[in-house]
Order: C-alpha cells, then sequence, then structure tokens
C-alpha cells in the first residue's frame, strides 16, 4: 500500500540521516520510527477524510422519499458509481476497497441486482455485519444454504450486538424447517444481548411453536426484501421501494 511504503521511507530517509550525524543504529531508529508512525497517519487521515465526503455525497444523494421506481433506481446507480470511484484509493490504504465493496453490494442488494451484489458482498469486509447478512440473505435466496450459514455467521459475529442480524438468520432457517437451529441461533443472540425483548420474544415464540414475526425489527427488516413491505412503505408514484443507505458504524 503506498501511504505504507512512503511512510517507511520518509521514516528510513530520517534514521539514515540522523545516522549520519553519528548517533548509533537504536538512537537513529528513534526519530525514524516517530516519522514513520507521524507520516503513516496522516497520510491516511488524508485518504479517510476524501472517503468520508465520498459517503457524505452518497448519503446526502440517497436521503428522502423518492417519487417513483425510475429515480429510486436512478439514485442507487449513482451511489454505486460515487462508491466505486473511491476504489481508486485500495492501493492507498489497507481496507478501503472491502469496505466500499460492502457498501456496493449492499445497494446492488437492496435494488435487486443479486449477480452484481454477489460478486460486490464476496469481496466486502468481514466486520461490516449488515453487507454479510445480507449476503446471507442472498444465499438463502439461492438455496445455497451452507453458504447461507457460513455469511450469517460471519454476521453475527461481527454484529453479535444488533439484534437484527440474529432474527434475520432466525427466520431464513426456520424458512428452511431448521426450526430447531433457529431456536439456537436466536438463544445465542439473547445470550449476547440479555436486556433485548425482541429477541427474548422471537425466541419465546419459537419455543411455543408460534410464528417467527419481523414486525418489531421493521424498517430495516425490510431492506432485506425477504417478505413484501406493506403499502406505506412503497413510494409513490411508481411504487418505489424507500432506498437506506446504512454505514457501518
Amino acid at each position: 500500500m503506498y501511504n505504507l511504503l512512503i511512510a517507511l521511507g520518509a521514516g528510513l530517509v530520517v534514521t539514515l540521516l540522523t545516522r549520519s550525524f553519528g548517533f548509533n543504529l537504536w538512537q537513529s531508529l528513534i526519530p525514524g520510527t516517530i516519522v514513520f508512525v507521524a507520516a503513516y497517519l496522516l497520510l491516511a487521515q488524508r485518504i479517510g477524510k476524501k472517503l468520508q465526503a465520498l459517503m457524505g455525497s452518497v448519503q446526502k444523494d440517497l436521503q428522502g422519499q423518492p417519487t417513483s421506481q425510475r429515480e429510486a433506481q436512478a439514485r442507487v446507480e449513482r451511489a454505486i458509481k460515487v462508491l466505486e470511484s473511491g476504489l481508486v484509493y485500495e492501493k492507498w490504504q489497507f481496507l478501503v476497497a472491502p469496505e466500499l465493496h460492502s457498501q456496493i453490494g449492499i445497494l446492488k442488494y437492496m435494488s435487486k441486482d443479486l449477480d452484481g451484489a454477489k460478486v460486490n458482498l464476496a469481496q466486502g469486509s468481514p466486520r461490516n455485519y449488515l453487507a454479510k447478512a445480507m449476503e446471507g440473505a442472498l444465499y438463502y435466496q439461492r438455496k445455497d444454504f451452507p453458504a447461507m450459514k457460513k455469511s450469517f455467521e460471519a454476521a453475527v459475529t461481527a454484529g453479535k450486538k444488533e439484534p437484527l442480524m440474529w432474527a434475520v438468520y432466525a427466520w431464513c432457517l426456520v424458512q428452511n424447517k431448521e426450526k430447531d437451529e433457529a431456536v439456537r441461533v436466536l438463544a445465542r443472540g439473547v445470550e449476547a444481548n440479555p436486556s433485548d425483548e425482541k429477541l427474548k420474544n422471537s425466541l419465546s415464540a419459537l419455543q411455543n411453536d408460534k410464528r417467527l414475526k419481523m414486525k418489531p425489527y421493521e424498517p430495516m427488516w425490510w431492506q432485506f426484501g425477504l417478505e413484501t413491505p406493506p403499502p406505506q412503505m412503497l413510494g409513490g408514484g411508481g411504487g418505489g421501494r424507500r432506498v437506506q443507505f446504512n454505514p457501518r458504524r
């Protein structure tokens, strides 16, 4: 990565200059290391600010209710292009590309471009729990259940404090006739979130042979596109669905 190489070069130059003034190697390494760390942090901050501006532009474009499906799709396509433009920084800073791929994958998934979403989500960050959960939901729709479980396990590992991750995982398992496994997943979710009443109620429902209802997890639940949202969640004019962009916290 360029930032790391530039910082290493700056640190090496300072080390050699200090050495030329008669200091021994260990004495020369101290200022060299300080310059290396400072240079890397400054360069990383520079890229971070560029990405923050890029993300802000995307969020601004996606805010508000679209008046039609065409407008909603146009917004998403513009947002994807903006995010893709940020991939030029992948050679400069570690972890930039995986996070951008996660965000692109989320948008493609929400706009029903499942083939495109699959490609980006596969390159995404394992720490982005929403992206991994959407990848799990994608594999559920493709009936690739081993891959579904692998993605959801990554989602609940990274987002163990996010009740929705556990609930979506359990919902997919229930639909696949794996109720006992769904109960175990929700039990793990309750263990990780002992004060969350939604997860407790969901677990109790399954344990008592009742339907797992996702209403408590709205409106985020609708982003997964696994159930048809009610009319009030649909956009006017062309019936466009609300598009929400939720960067990883």
